[in-house]
C-alpha cells in the first residue's frame, strides 16, 4: 500500500494495485490521450474520478454511465470526496424520460423542445406587455389550466424556471432566482434521482440539473448523452462545455460498441414507408421534391415484396442493387438527390408538427435516416444492409457493425478519455476494436479480492456446441452439474447461452431444489423484476433461492448481489451469437480489418464477456465468498482461454462431474 496523496482521494489507504490505476488516469489527464483500464470488481475503479479531479485545474470532469446503479456508485464516491473537498459540485443528467414530469406522446426530447418553444413564445409575448414573471401571469396560468394534458403545448415547470429582465438589447429571458437556488443546492447536496422531482418543487427537474451542471466540477451523463452526437453537441453548447478542455471517464466501457451500434443503426418497416408517403402527400405542391419522392417510394415497397420469397429470417441485401432498383423509373439519377429532397421534406414536416403540438418522430424522418445510411453503406462496409422476415412482415435495416469511428471521434474530442470496466478483457483486443491504431495506454489489474474466498471451476466434459446439444450423455452431465451445484450453500444462479436452452433445462424443474426456491427468468420485464425483488429478499427471511437465467439477460448484468444475496454462479456454454450469413459477413469484415484475430474480436470476445458479466455477479466485496463454475469445455481451447482475465486463467480448476462434486464439498 502506497502513502495516500492528493486532495481528492477519499480513502485512508489504497486497495491492491489501485494506485497504479490512479497514476495512469492522472498521466492521461496531464498529458492528454486515451486510457483503457481492465479492473475487476473491488479494484476501486470509481476512484479514477478523484485522479481526474486532482489534475483538472479548472477543467470539467464528465463521467458517462449506462445504468442508474452505476450512477449511484459514482454519487457515493463523490460524496466521499466531498468530505475532503466540501466545495465540490456535481450534477447528473440521466435522460429526460426519467426526469421529465410532463406527459405527452412521442420522444421525450422532442416533447421538451416543442413545449419550451411554445412556452417561450407565449412568455415573450406576455413579457412585452409587462408580465416579467411568467409564473405569476394570469393569462399564462389560464392557458395552462385549459390545455389538454394528453397533448400539452405549454410546460408549467419550464415557465416557473424563467423570468425576464431589461437589458441593453431589450427584454432577456433568464433563469429565475428560484431555479438558480435549486441548481446551486442540488450541486452541493446529494439528491438521489428518485427524490429529484420532490426536491425541484414545481420546477423542471432537468432544468434544475442543467443549472447545477453549468457550474459543476463533475457532470454525470448517461451513455446516450455522450454517444448520440446530436444530443451531446446540443448539451455541451447549452452548458458552455468546450470538449477540448473536458476530462472524460466512461464506465462499463465493454458496452460502448453495443451503444454505438444501436444509435447508428436504423430499421424501416412497411408501416413507416406507407405513413411516409401519406406525410409526403400532404406536402405536394408546397415542398420541392415531394412529387419525385412519391414517385420513387413505391419501388421500396416492391423491393420489400421481392424478399417475401426468402426462406431466411435474416439476410444481407446488396445496397447497390437496392439503389439501382429504386432509381429505375424514378425522376432521380443519384441517391444523394433523394437524401437532399428527404431532408427538405423532413424539415418542413417537422416545423408543421411543432406548430400542431405533435412531437412524435415522423415517418419522413425515419425514411431520411434510412436513405442516408443506405448512402453510407455504398462506400463504407461498416454499414451492413439487412432484411428481416417475421411472418409476412419484411423490414429493412442498415446496421453499423464497427464502433471505431464514433469511439475515435469521442476520444479525440476531449482533453483526455479514460475507459474503465471490470470485464474489458483482453484489453488489447478491445483497444483495437475501439481505437484501431491510435496510441492508447492500457492497464489490466489482477483480482484484488482474497483468493481463498473463491473457487473457479471449469468443466471438461460438457459443451453447448450445436452438434452436442442433443447428445444424451452431454445433456445428462449438464443436468447432473445443475443438481450438484444446487447443493452448494446459499443462494445461487445458473445461466444458459440462450432462452431456448434455458427453457429446455428448466422445463421439468420442481419449485424447489435442495430447499431453495427456483426462479426462472421470464421474457416479461415486469415479471422478471418482481421475481428478482423476491429472490433478493430471501436472505433477510433466512431462506435461499436459485436463479435460472440467460447470459446477457435481465439477471446477468449490472446487478449487485452482495453478501448472502449470491454465493455461486454456474454458466453453461459459450453464448456466441447465432451463426448466419449476416454473422459470417460481420466476421469477414473484421478479418479483413484485423487479420486472424478479427473473428475473435467480433464474435468470440463478446461471448466471453457475457460469461464474465454473469460470473461477476457473485463476488462484489472483499468479504464475499463464492463458487464460480464454467460449464464449457471450449474454455480450455487456447483462443477462448486466452480471452479470460489473467487471474482466471491462473486459478481455473479443471473438473468433471465426478471431481466437481468432490472438490466442491468444502463449499457446501
Amino acid at each position: 500500500m502506497g502513502v495516500v496523496r492528493g486532495d481528492y482521494f477519499p480513502y485512508g489507504s489504497y486497495r491492491p494495485h489501485q494506485e497504479d490505476m490512479l497514476d495512469m488516469a492522472a498521466d492521461c489527464a496531464r498529458e492528454g490521450g486515451i486510457g483503457m483500464i481492465d479492473a475487476p470488481t473491488g479494484s476501486g475503479k470509481s476512484s479514477v474520478v478523484s485522479a481526474l479531479l486532482e489534475e483538472a485545474n479548472g477543467r470539467k470532469v464528465i463521467v458517462a454511465v449506462r445504468t442508474v446503479s452505476q450512477l449511484n456508485t459514482f454519487m457515493r464516491e463523490l460524496e466521499l470526496v466531498r468530505k475532503k473537498q466540501p466545495k465540490l459540485r456535481y450534477a447528473y443528467l440521466v435522460g429526460k424520460r426519467q426526469m421529465c414530469p410532463m406527459g405527452g406522446e412521442g420522444d421525450t426530447y422532442r416533447i421538451c423542445e416543442g413545449l419550451k418553444a411554445f412556452s417561450s413564445s407565449l412568455m415573450r409575448e406576455r413579457a412585452r406587455k409587462g408580465a416579467h414573471v411568467p409564473a405569476n401571469d394570469k393569462i399564462i396560468s389560464e392557458q395552462i389550466r385549459l390545455q389538454d394534458m394528453e397533448h400539452p403545448l405549454l410546460c408549467p415547470y419550464f415557465i416557473r424556471s424563467r423570468v425576464f429582465v431589461e437589458g441593453a438589447d431589450g427584454l432577456r429571458m433568464v433563469p429565475s432566482a428560484t431555479l438558480k437556488t435549486r441548481g446551486d443546492q442540488v450541486a452541493r447536496t446529494k439528491v438521489n434521482p428518485d427524490r429529484l422531482h420532490e426536491f425541484s418543487k414545481g420546477l423542471c427537474p432537468y432544468e434544475v440539473m442543467l443549472q447545477a451542471a453549468r457550474d459543476a466540477d463533475v457532470i454525470l451523463l448517461n451513455f446516450h448523452h455522450l454517444f448520440n452526437t446530436e444530443i451531446r453537441d446540443q448539451l455541451y453548447l447549452s452548458l458552455g462545455i468546450e470538449a477540448e478542455n473536458a476530462l472524460l471517464l466512461v464506465d462499463e466501457a465493454h458496452n460502448c460498441g453495443d451503444t454505438v451500434e444501436s444509435i447508428q443503426s436504423v430499421t424501416l418497416i412497411r408501416g413507416s414507408l406507407d405513413l411516409g408517403m401519406t406525410e409526403l402527400g400532404r406536402m405536394r405542391g408546397r415542398v420541392a421534391g415531394a412529387d419525385a419522392l412519391l414517385n420513387m417510394l413505391p419501388r421500396v415497397g416492391q423491393f420489400m415484396d421481392s424478399l417475401q420469397r426468402s426462406f431466411k429470417e435474416e439476410d444481407w441485401f446488396d445496397p447497390s442493387n437496392f439503389v439501382r432498383f429504386v432509381l429505375t423509373g424514378s425522376l432521380y439519377q443519384r441517391i444523394d438527390d433523394i437524401v437532399d429532397d428527404l431532408l427538405r421534406a423532413e424539415e418542413t414536416y417537422h416545423e408543421a408538427q411543432k406548430q400542431a403540438g405533435d412531437f412524435k418522430e415522423s415517418a419522413v424522418e425515419r425514411l431520411t435516416a434510412f436513405f442516408y445510411r443506405i448512402m453510407r453503406a455504398l462506400d463504407d462496409p461498416a454499414f451492413l444492409t439487412l432484411y428481416r422476415k417475421k411472418g409476412d412482415e419484411i423490414s429493412l435495416q442498415v446496421r453499423n457493425i464497427d464502433p471505431s469511428s464514433t469511439m475515435k471521434d469521442i476520444a479525440s474530442y476531449h482533453a483526455c478519455a479514460i475507459f474503465i470496466s471490470g470485464t474489458l478483457s483482453p484489453v488489447e483486443q478491445y483497444r483495437r476494436l475501439y481505437f484501431e491504431d491510435l496510441p492508447v495506454k492500457t492497464l489490466t489489474l489482477p483480482n484484488a479480492f482474497p483468493e481463498e474466498n473463491r473457487a473457479l471451476f471449469c468443466a471438461q466434459d460438457v459443451t453447448s456446441t450445436y452438434r452436442m446439444r442433443r447428445d444424451a450423455g452431454n445433456t445428462g452431465r449438464i443436468e447432473e452439474y445443475i443438481r450438484s451445484f444446487a447443493a452448494l450453500h446459499g443462494s445461487l444462479a445458473v445461466y444458459f447461452p440462450s432462452y431456448e436452452l434455458l427453457d429446455r433445462f428448466t422445463a421439468g424443474l420442481p419449485s424447489r431444489l435442495y430447499h431453495k426456491k427456483v426462479y426462472i427468468e421470464s421474457s416479461s420485464s415486469s415479471d422478471a423484476a418482481n421475481d428478482l425483488r423476491e429472490f433478493m429478499s430471501l436472505p433477510s427471511r433466512g431462506e435461499y433461492g436459485i436463479l435460472f437465467g440467460v447470459c446477457g439477460g435481465k439477471w446477468s448484468e449490472g446487478l449487485d448481489y452482495r453478501g448472502e444475496l449470491l454465493s455461486g454462479a454456474l454458466v453453461f456454454g459459450l453464448p456466441l451469437a447465432p451463426f448466419s450469413e449476416v454473422r459470417r459477413m460481420t466476421n469477414q469484415y473484421f478479418k479483413n480489418k484485423f487479420g486472424r484475430e478479427g473473428e475473435f474480436i467480433s464474435y468470440t470476445m463478446p461471448a466471453i464477456n457475457r460469461v464474465l458479466q454473469a460470473l461477476g455477479r457473485v463476488l462484489r466485496t472483499p468479504e464475499d465468498r463464492g463458487v464460480l463454475l464454467i460449464g464449457e469445455s471450449r474454455f480450455f481451447e487456447s483462443e477462448v482461454h486466452g480471452g479470460l482475465p489473467p487471474w482466471m486463467q491462473e486459478e481455473m480448476i479443471p473438473c468433471t462431474i465426478s471431481s466437481f462434486a468432490d472438490e466442491a464439498k468444502g463449499w457446501r
